[in-house]
């Protein structure tokens, strides 16, 4: 089972909605659903992985353009991939990268089981669940964003 907050799904089909008809791809992170608030992460164990953030993707970044890989997220602080599809192709493709979890996003860009999905890094689907519970508050320097990292 795959956990992910509705506010980081609310947010990712925003930027993929709002980079039609490019597609978007960008790194997500995981917090242990102990440290969640709301009532759906206190019924998970508290060790679950949930994921809740996400990077900026880099619209500049020639690589990530051509090849589909993020180089400015070290790849230690993201256990996840969002990726859209704005050709309609609900699936993993070669131009994906392959991460633990990679979450695709289609047209029309809805919380639904045909719009939103997750797969594991061989491209099948996940079984998804959206929980309604929210992160701690963090400054950028309690997720590595310090100089010199």
């Amino acid at each position: 089972m795959v956990y992910v907050t509705r506010a980081l799904v609310d947010v990712l089909l925003d930027l993929a909605s709002g980079a039609d008809p490019d597609r978007v791809t960008t790194g997500v992170s995981v917090t242990p659903a102990g440290k969640l608030e709301g009532d759906d992460a206190a019924a998970i164990p508290a060790e679950t992985p949930v994921f809740t953030d996400f990077y900026l993707p880099d619209p500049g970044n020639a690589v990530n353009a051509v090849f589909g890989v993020d180089l400015t997220t070290p790849a230690r602080q993201t256990q996840g991939q969002f990726v859209s599809h704005p050709l309609r192709e609900l699936e993993v493709t070669k131009r994906d990268d392959l991460a633990e979890v990679i979450f695709v996003a289609v047209p029309p860009w809805q919380i639904d089981e045909r719009s939103f999905a997750a797969f594991d890094r061989s491209g099948d689907r996940q079984p998804l669940e959206i929980i309604e519970a929210t992160a701690p508050d963090r400054s950028l320097s309690d997720v590595g964003w310090k100089a010199g990292k």
